[in-house]
This record gives structure tokens, C-alpha cells and sequence, in this order.
């Protein structure tokens, strides 16, 4: 499922604690409602908010270094790929097949991670990248240095060159983190029982009802960001490729 169909079904569910919670108020014994109980029902509520707010600020700081730690992999890759192929014209003319090379690649990745197609997912699989990359280590490990700054070129474009493989693979790995399940499941049980103790709780006015809809609202605007953050490459909030198509269009000059 979406992410926004994830996020709706999480507000019907803590919504839909309110209506029980008003349910119960309506069939409680008066006596259930008195002042000293609401004092124990508003501690426990207390206590699972606390918990409830730990696990949400834990599920959206894992989310956003997932979302983090791709978007630096893009920046690197793209640094990289302007220094490799800078490298490569320092060593002379006779990089030209490599820089081809480089250049296919790059177009390879841009075309893979952003594809054209919105409703396409971004495919983070090294795959034909990766064969590329492979051909143009090949490429600069036979050429034959005949100068100094060659020697040097030729030395650091193979590093680079092994580093852009690494950086594409780093991507790979760290794809699209899901949320812990369990996690998840019980984030959502606990909101349940604490919208439901604010609608046992309080009056039923339209106040109130604005007031939890909106709340109600603000959680699961909180569960839909902490969603997108950990596919940082589809739905609706994606790691720019403005870094990498910048890389794009300078190579070969």
C-alpha cells in the first residue's frame, strides 16, 4: 500500500478511538465518571503519551536518517562523477572511450533512480551501472602512462573510479528501509487507546469533535512523513536529482 492510503487508514483507526471513547462515556455508571477516577484515567493516559511520543520521535529520527544518508550518496556520486571525469580529461585524448563510458553510466542511473514515469518505482539495483563501470576501470587500467602527471591521472581515476562503484552500491543497500512492523503496530494501538481516553473523557461538542479531528489529523501527518522519509526515492516527498543531472550535463566538457 501507499503511503497515503497507509496514512488514511491509520486516521480512521485513531478516529474511530474517539467514537468508541464516546461510545463508553455514554454507557459508563456516573459514578465510573467521578473526579477521582478521570485522575487515573488522565495518568495513564499521560503515561502512554509519553511512550507514545518516545516511539513516534524514534520511527521519524530512523526515517529521517534513512532519507539522510541517501541523499548524501547522490551528492557524493555526483561530486565524483565531476572528479573522475575531470581526471580523465587531465590524462589526455586517449580517455575518450572511458568518458563515453562514464557518461552512459550516469544517464543509466539518472534514467533508473528517476525514471520518466511518475508511476514507475526507482530501481536502485546497480545492474547495467554497474557493468559500465566495470568496462571503464578496464578502459583506464590499460592505458600506458607516458608522463608524470599520466602516472598520477591514471592512479587517481582508478580510485575514483572503484569509490563511484562503492558509492552506487551504498545506494543499494540502504534502499527504502521499511518501519519496524511491531513498531508500527504498536504506535498505532497506542494512539487508539489514547484518543479513545480523550473521548470517554471529554463532552461531546462540536468543539471537542473539531478539536481530536484535528489532532487525529496532525498524528497521522506525522505517520505519512515518517513513511515517505524511509522511500526517499518514490512517493511524494523524493531525494532531488538536480546534483546528478548537474554532473550529467558538465561531463565531457
Amino acid at each position: 500500500m501507499s503511503s497515503l492510503e497507509i496514512t488514511a487508514i491509520v486516521f480512521a483507526c485513531v478516529f474511530g478511538g474517539v467514537l468508541v471513547g464516546v461510545g463508553i462515556r455514554r454507557i459508563l455508571p456516573e459514578h465510573h465518571l467521578s473526579a477521582d477516577s478521570r485522575d487515573v484515567v488522565k495518568l495513564g493516559m499521560g503515561f502512554i503519551a509519553t511512550l507514545t511520543a518516545m516511539v513516534l520521535g524514534l520511527l521519524i529520527a530512523t526515517a529521517k536518517s534513512t532519507y539522510d544518508n541517501q541523499n548524501s550518496a547522490v551528492k557524493e556520486l555526483s561530486t565524483r562523477v565531476i572528479m573522475l571525469d575531470r581526471t580523465l580529461a587531465v590524462y589526455g585524448p586517449e580517455t575518450k572511450e572511458a568518458r563515453g563510458l562514464l557518461h552512459t553510466s550516469v544517464e543509466s542511473t539518472l534514467h533508473h533512480l528517476w525514471p520518466e514515469d511518475k508511476k514507475q518505482h526507482a530501481d536502485l539495483t546497480p545492474g547495467e551501472s554497474r557493468g559500465t563501470l566495470e568496462a571503464m576501470y578496464e578502459k583506464i587500467s590499460a592505458l600506458t602512462p607516458h608522463t608524470d602527471t599520466q602516472k598520477i591521472a591514471k592512479s587517481r581515476a582508478m580510485d575514483l573510479t572503484v569509490e563511484l562503484a562503492q558509492t552506487r552500491l551504498r545506494l543499494f543497500a540502504q534502499q527504502e528501509t521499511s518501519l519496524p512492523v511491531p513498531f508500527f503496530i504498536v504506535l498505532v494501538f497506542w494512539l487508539i487507546v489514547l484518543f479513545a481516553g480523550y473521548g470517554t473523557l471529554t463532552p461531546t461538542n462540536a468543539t471537542i469533535v473539531v478539536v481530536l479531528t484535528i489532532c487525529a489529523m496532525s498524528v497521522s501527518a506525522a505517520v505519512f512523513l515518517m513513511l515517505e522519509l524511509t522511500t526517499p526515492f518514490t512517493g511524494t516527498i523524493r531525494i532531488s536529482s538536480a546534483p546528478l543531472h548537474h554532473a550529467f550535463t558538465v561531463l565531457g566538457q
